[in-house]
Parts: C-alpha cells; structure tokens; sequence
C-alpha cells in the first residue's frame, strides 16, 4: 500500500512538471512571436504617452486646463446637438403656440417662417445633415420619391454655391437657433404700428423712477377726495340760492 502511494506520488509530481515546463514553453513562444513583441512595443509606447502627458499636465497647467475645457466642450457639443426628431418636435410646438393667437395681433414674420416650415415638411422637402457638433436643416427641390425626371436626373441637381440659401436652421447645443430666434415676440403684430410716429414705435423700459410714479398715482386714485371748508360753501352757496328762487 505505501509503494502504491509513492508511485503514485511520483508520477503525479512528473506529470506536473511537465506540464508546467510545456506550458512555459508555450508561453515563451507566444511572447517572443511577431505578434507579442507587436503587443509588447504598443504598451510601451501607450505607457509613454501617458507618462509624457502626466508630465505635460504637470509642467504646463494652463494650457492643459485649456484643451480639456476644449476637448469637453466639442464632446458636450456633439452629444447635445439635436436630430430631425428633436426639429419636427420643435415646429409643431411653434406652430401650436402661433395658433393660439388671433391673427391681429400674430407677429407676420414669425408665422411666414413657420407656415413656410410646415409647408416644405408636409411636402417631404426638408433634409437633415449631422455635421458632427452641430445639424443644419435645409431643403431640395423635390420629394426624394418623386419619380420626375428633374429629381432624378444628376445633371439637373443643385450646385453646391447654392447650399447656403437653402439652410433652414442650425441646431446647436441642443437648440435650434434661427426657429427661436423669429420666435421672439411672435405675439407682437408689428405692422399695427408702422403708422405710428418713429419715436411711438419703439418703447424702452421704464426707469425705477417712472414705475414708483405710477404705483403712486394708482394708489392715490383710490382715496376719497377731501374737500376744504371754503370750498363746502362755496358749493353749498348756489344750492341754496336756487333753492329760494
């Protein structure tokens, strides 16, 4: 039974060992083939990189904090810019907001801008172009469906000089900026003042002066009104007199 057992053991301790001289074996040559010394040459210069750019950080902190502020600007730029979704979203919200109003008092170039929007989009004429940190919208000639020859002919096709006047909007930071800008005072008609002198048509805010003047006045028109002594009588006088006649 003990000679069973040390044989046993025997074996057992050879084997191990040559499978732990087979697998060193191995791995040597994994790591002295093309492809680890590859490997190994691609860490060594990623880990002096990395030094190289703790060191930088360190010598230059200035200009390090400003291509970080860069760098995290362009990558909030790019993931915040808004897609054709995010457009369409927009134009519906403008056009119900413009629908709440009457059209006397609707601002005219807000809602040519809008009605001009729908109009091409219910034509599937408006387009989307992702350029990286930020998207324009801008629109064709045709419907991308259209079977005509002159939306499938190549030689019939826009040049591209004429690409600026056909951009909508721009959407950037996660606003589309031309819609929000003819959006301000959309419920300001301005033709119902182009009668008016030139100094009516334009109003500046009132001073702190001019709104305690007005608060003043307006709480004075609400007190009763005391009249003087002399004043009775002299109200009271002709009362009496018409009453003797």
């Amino acid at each position: 039974m003990a000679f069973r057992l040390v044989t046993r053991r025997m074996f057992c301790a050879v084997g191990e060992t040559s499978i732990s001289h087979h697998s060193k074996s191995r791995w040597e040559k994994l790591k002295n083939s093309k492809a680890g010394i590859w490997c190994r040459s691609l860490m060594s210069d990623y880990k002096e990189a990395c030094v190289d750019m703790v060191v930088g950080v360190y010598e230059r902190p200035v200009k390090a904090s400003v291509c970080i502020t860069v760098l995290g600007g362009a990558l909030t730029c790019f993931f915040s810019k808004p897609d054709y979704s995010s457009f369409e979203v927009s134009l519906l919200e403008r056009s119900n907001q413009l629908a709440l109003l009457s059209s006397w008092i609707r601002n005219a170039s807000s809602d040519s801008h809008v009605q001009n929007l729908l109009k091409l989009r219910n034509e599937g004429r408006l387009r989307h172009v992702n350029l990286g940190l930020l998207s324009l919208i801008y629109f064709t000639d045709h419907n991308p469906d259209s079977t005509l020859f002159e939306a499938r002919c190549s030689s019939l096709s826009v040049i591209w000089r004429e690409f600026p006047r056909r951009v909508m909007d721009v959407g950037f930071a996660g606003h589309w900026w031309i819609l929000d800008s003819k959006m301000t005072n959309y419920d300001v008609n301005e033709d119902e003042f182009m009668y008016l002198p030139v100094h009516m048509q334009k109003t500046s805010p009132p001073t702190v002066q001019m709104v305690e003047l007005n608060e003043r006045l307006h709480r004075e028109s609400w007190v009763a009104l005391k009249l003087e002594a002399a004043e009775k009588e002299t109200i009271e006088m002709p009362r009496s007199s018409t009453v003797e006649t």
